[in-house]
């Protein structure tokens, strides 16, 4: 079992959590939670890659072929769905946010009450 990919999925979690801790701009924020989440991409391959396997939808191969787990893969794919959900909604407040207030700096919006 190679750690390769859990040591890239570690540093790229890492970089973008610090991204987010150290924004100060909304939409910065929102590209390093993108980054947060294209680690889980990384993570669901890396756990569902089999050395020597084939795609699990061939039709001609042999019984004892070793193959590789379609779950993970459509997590995957469901993974990109929600990233592009969840990245479209965050869009959509800071518009609303710097229509209303005129300012994507998250330390400004927290001392606004309105």
């Amino acid at each position: 079992m190679t750690y390769f990919p859990f040591i890239v999925v570690a540093w790229i979690l890492a970089v973008g959590l610090y991204g987010i801790v150290t924004s100060r701009h909304l939409v910065h924020q929102i590209i390093c939670l993108i980054v947060v989440q294209s680690s889980t991409y990384v993570l669901l391959l890396g756990v569902g890659y089999v050395t020597g396997a084939v795609a699990p939808y061939y039709w001609d191969i042999t019984v004892h072929t070793p193959a590789v787990d379609p779950v993970v893969q459509a997590l995957a794919l469901t993974d990109v769905v929600v990233e592009a959900a969840v990245t479209a909604l965050l869009c959509s407040v800071a518009i609303q946010a710097h229509k209303r207030f005129g300012t994507l700096d998250p330390q400004e919006l927290a001392t606004m009450r309105g």
